[in-house]
């Protein structure tokens, strides 16, 4: 094996990927297969969903974060400075300093799990609505579920939309291994190409989202991870030509 395409942004971190390269003679490119858009007013409003009814919002992303001020300004809603906000890690919630003044009484963040915001939501909080900007993912569907479990009256509401990226002007057969993360992956190899046939091209799956996502489309996994053995798709790949020397 000797070129694998990653289906995202150039990593900050390029060391562990540097250190296969250097091991197995791999090459490694780097491209976004999809990128992420705001939803615009228009296409926001078919969900039916009224963000000024709600007290508090949940936030998984800067993009989230993004749409949701583009979108409140767009349906002329102000945002009270009585708003909550629950994040899922602190970056996220610091990202928030973009578009409001940071203030430790109504912004919270947790670990990166769903319980971990479950837990800031004591009864000082279980009274407001929640506002919670995804609906799409699997793990925005769990998310949903734990919080109605625990008695929380919360909405879900796609706020960004995914748009494919042109990859005419990559030959994906001139790779043996190409790394998808998510549906919308798949959806862009065949908006760019779609008479697309797998042939020898090996596929590596990150994330159980994009499982079926792949096997929908008729095509065979070599790879899955994340696995105990293999938390990130650098250790998954090191593992996997280590055994296929």
């Amino acid at each position: 094996m000797k070129r694998i395409l990653i289906s995202q942004n150039t990593p900050s971190n390029l060391t562990p990927y540097t250190s296969i390269s250097d091991k197995y003679g791999v090459k490694f490119d780097f491209f976004p297969f999809f990128k992420i858009e705001p939803l615009s007013s228009m296409e926001f409003r078919t969900q039916r969903v009224n963000i000024a009814d709600y007290t508090a919002v949940v936030f998984s992303s800067r993009f989230a974060i993004d749409a949701y001020f583009k979108l409140s300004e767009e349906l002329r809603f102000k945002v009270p400075e009585t708003m909550k906000y629950f994040c899922s890690t602190e970056l996220v919630a610091m990202y928030l300093q973009k578009h409001i003044v940071y203030r430790k009484r109504k912004i919270f963040f947790g670990d990166g799990s769903v319980e971990s915001i479950l837990a800031l939501i004591t009864s000082k909080h279980a009274g407001e609505k929640f506002l919670m900007t995804a609906a799409e993912s699997e793990n925005a569907r769990n998310a949903i579920a734990l919080f109605k479990e625990a008695g929380i009256d919360v909405t879900a509401a796609n706020f960004v939309k995914s748009v494919p990226q042109d990859l005419k002007g990559i030959d994906l057969h001139s790779y043996d291994m190409i790394v998808l993360y998510n549906k919308a992956d798949v959806a862009s190899i065949f908006a760019s190409y779609p008479d697309f046939r797998q042939e020898d091209l090996k596929i590596a799956s990150y994330g159980k989202g994009v499982v079926n996502a792949i096997t929908q489309a008729g095509l065979s996994i070599e790879l899955q991870a994340p696995t105990p053995e293999a938390p990130s798709v650098a250790k998954a790949l090191d593992l996997y030509l280590a055994s296929h020397k």
